[in-house]
C-alpha cells in the first residue's frame, strides 16, 4: 500500500522527490495510517478543489487495502 500511495501522489506533485510516506500501525484497533508528506508548494495538487483528488486517493488505497487484509487504512496529508 505504501508504495502504491507513493506512486499516486509523485504522479500529481512538481517535486515527486519530497514525496515521503510514514507508516503507523495500530494493531490492537486493527487500523494502519499511512502519513503523506508533500512539499509546500504541491499540497493544493494533492488535495485538489474541495478535497476531491485526496478522497479519491483515500478511496483507492482503502480498496485495495480491504482487499488484502482486514485492517481499516487512514491517509494522513501532512
Amino acid at each position: 500500500m505504501k508504495d502504491m500511495l507513493l506512486s499516486i501522489a509523485r504522479g500529481l506533485v512538481f517535486f515527486p522527490e519530497k514525496v515521503s510516506v510514514d507508516v503507523e500501525e495500530n494493531v490492537n484497533q486493527k487500523i494502519i495510517t499511512y502519513h503523506l508528506h508533500v512539499s509546500k508548494e504541491d499540497m493544493g495538487r494533492v488535495i485538489g478543489k474541495h478535497g476531491r483528488i485526496a478522497l479519491a486517493i483515500r478511496k483507492i488505497i482503502s480498496a485495495a487495502a480491504s482487499i488484502k487484509s482486514d485492517f481499516k487504512v487512514l491517509i494522513e496529508i501532512d
